[in-house]
C-alpha cells in the first residue's frame, strides 16, 4: 500500500473481482490521519475488514491520486457506527487535472443512532472520465465533539 499523511508506479492496473478497481495498485492514497490499528488499506478490502479510522477527532480527508487517469462508473461507500449517536457529513469530489480544480459529486448527511441505525451504504452511479484525483472529506459529527472519522469500505469501478 502506498500512502502518505497529508502535511513506484505499477506497469498495469488490475481489478479485484467483478470490475472493481484495485485501488492499492492504481493510486497513491493521501490521508490526514490514521489509527494504526485501522489503516486505510483495510477500507479497500471486502468482507469483514475493520476499515479505516482516523487517529484524531474532527474532519478528515482521504485523497486518491491515480497513477493514470481513470474512468469511474460506480463509487461505493460503507460507513458503520456502533457506539455513538451522531450526524456525519461527507463530501465526495473529483478532479481531472491533478487537483487544480475539483468538482463535487455529492454532499451527504447521515444520522447514526445505535443500535437501530448503524450502517450507511451509498452507491453512486457516475460517468466520470479522466479522473486523476478522487477525494472524500468526512466530518464525523457536524455537531462537534470528539468523534473520529471512519469508513468501512470504499470501492470503485
Amino acid at each position: 500500500m502506498r500512502k502518505r499523511l497529508i502535511d513506484s508506479t505499477p506497469e498495469s492496473i488490475g481489478t479485484r473481482g467483478e470490475g472493481w478497481l484495485d485501488i492499492e495498485s492504481a493510486a497513491v492514497v493521501e490521508i490526514t490521519s490514521e489509527d494504526r490499528n485501522c489503516p486505510i488499506e483495510s477500507a479497500f478490502v471486502s468482507g469483514d475488514a475493520r476499515g479505516w479510522r482516523a487517529a484524531a477527532p474532527g474532519s478528515q480527508t482521504i485523497r486518491l491520486v491515480f497513477d493514470q487517469p481513470q474512468r469511474l462508473r460506480c463509487i461505493s461507500l460503507v460507513f458503520e457506527e456502533n457506539e455513538t449517536a451522531r450526524t456525519q457529513e461527507f463530501i465526495l469530489r473529483w478532479s481531472p487535472d491533478g487537483g487544480s480544480s475539483v468538482k463535487e459529486i455529492v454532499r451527504q448527511q447521515w444520522n447514526f443512532s445505535p443500535p437501530d441505525s448503524v450502517r450507511e451504504v451509498e452507491e453512486y452511479n457516475v460517468e466520470l472520465s479522466s479522473v486523476t484525483v478522487l477525494e472524500l472529506v468526512i466530518n464525523p459529527n457536524i455537531g462537534g465533539g470528539v468523534a473520529r472519522a471512519s469508513i468501512k469500505n470504499l470501492s470503485l469501478s
